[in-house]
């Protein structure tokens, strides 16, 4: 039961992730603390102009990096 909770609970955040990066509100401290809660590891890139966000897009990121000892 829990377990399906924090699934939904991700799922959730997954969304607010990507409608974040569709509307360019990527720059934000609440989407920071969002992919901290996801526990993303992929890219998030913006580019700007003048000021403007003229376009946002991320990259899913598949392997993990071992620390190195």
């Amino acid at each position: 039961m829990e377990n399906n909770q924090q699934s939904e609970s991700e799922e959730t955040s997954f969304v607010e992730f990507r409608r974040k990066v569709r509307s360019a509100e990527v720059l934000s401290s609440a989407m920071e603390r969002l992919l901290k809660s996801l526990h993303f590891t992929g890219r998030v890139s913006v580019v700007v102009q003048n000021g403007r966000v003229l376009k946002s897009g991320y990259e899913e990121g598949y392997f993990r990096q071992l620390p190195t000892i």
